[in-house]
């Protein structure tokens, strides 16, 4: 089958499971005792970073460590950046307030152990255990958070109301979950065997392939789920998806890698030096960003996207072109970046001043 028609059926193939697992998992959360945020931190998140789990384990198992990282890292920038952003295009997205207050300082902490553990340059068999413990303890601590609260309210489901009399079997959701996450894997990895076929004739490392070509790839999963949860109006998923994968990325993923690797992962030096930290830094942008108002705007999904969109530039730059990234990186540095973190301060503050006027 050639490139170009893996990739096209690859797409189709990650809509349609997106559109399963979206409408199975949102009414097994009321079937169950679950809310919907938490299905998005677990259920789902876990679901679509199925295929960053695939990608990374065989690229460990085989020794290619550069993909293995690259792809957790290049997955977690492209999920906040571009899936956030291109939800919030099409609906702005209301942040529970639980994001806020719990699972993004959790992503941020995340984000800040990785970047630790990659400071000797191996993220470690015992690293990865290390992971593995932390992303058990996290899952049954907000299980079991969100049963109880649901209970206190007098909420906990018993059975999935309206729609059809299918919609009200548990089984037939159960089904269109694994159905939906069947055809997301599928989908993942016919779009990224025909993405790295198309990235070979570029001639980049296998580093830049992980950082872009993959981790987009592997994140479609997650971009179709959130856009197609925005567009059902199940905005605690499409929000709740990225966050509880990218935490999951670090712990399950690159947790899973490492452990299944005979000594570990090694870290590119390329990685600390650049990517690691800007994967860091965005996560930590996320708290101004969803602290303003509980909304992700249009504006602020704008602003994602073309962070994306120069981050790519300077990867790509950083690989073939040396010559363009040393003003490309000056401009970045002295006048965007600045400009932003401005204008998200600004915002910030209004915010808070409006609150405690109110």
């Amino acid at each position: 089958m050639s490139p170009i028609i893996l990739f096209v059926a690859g797409i189709a193939l990650l809509i349609l499971g997106a559109e399963f697992l979206v409408r199975g998992a949102a009414r097994l959360a009321l079937a169950v005792g679950i809310s919907p945020l938490v299905v998005g931190l677990t259920v789902v998140a876990f679901g679509t970073s199925s295929p960053e789990m695939a990608v990374s384990v065989q690229a460990a198992l085989s020794g290619r460590d550069d993909l293995a990282v690259g792809n957790v890292v290049g997955s977690n920038i492209f999920n906040v950046l571009f899936t956030l952003g291109a939800s919030a295009l099409i609906a702005p997205l209301v942040v529970a307030r639980q994001l806020v207050q719990q699972e993004v300082p959790i992503m941020i902490g995340t984000s800040l152990l990785l970047g630790a553990l990659c400071l000797d340059g191996r993220v470690s068999f015992v690293d990865g255990l290390l992971l593995i413990s932390l992303l058990i303890v996290y899952t049954a601590f907000v299980i079991v958070q969100s049963r109880r609260a649901l209970a206190d309210a007098g909420g906990a489901g018993v059975g999935v109301p309206g729609g059809s009399k299918w919609d009200r079997h548990w089984s037939v959701q159960v089904l269109l979950v694994i159905g939906g996450l069947a055809l997301l894997v599928l989908g993942a990895r016919w779009l990224v065997d025909a993405s790295i076929s198309f990235a070979k004739h570029l001639g980049v490392s296998e580093l830049v392939i992980g950082l872009t070509i993959v981790a987009a790839g592997t994140s479609l999963p997650e971009v179709a789920t959130s856009i197609v949860a925005a567009i059902r109006g199940q905005r605690d998923i499409a929000v709740g998806n990225v966050v509880g994968s990218n935490i999951f990325n670090i712990l399950g993923v690159l947790g899973i890698s490492a452990a299944a690797a005979p000594a570990g992962l090694a870290v590119a030096p390329a990685l600390p030096a650049f990517d690691l930290p800007l994967m860091i830094a965005v996560a930590v942008a996320c708290l101004p960003i969803f602290f303003t108002g509980h909304l992700i705007a249009r504006w602020e999904g704008v602003l994602f996207l073309g962070l994306y969109v120069a981050y790519t530039v300077y990867v790509l730059l950083a690989a073939q072109d040396h010559d363009a990234l040393e003003p490309f990186s000056a401009v970045m540095l002295y006048s965007v970046l600045p400009v932003i973190a401005l204008t998200l301060a600004l915002v910030a503050w209004r915010e808070w001043q409006t609150r405690r006027v109110g």
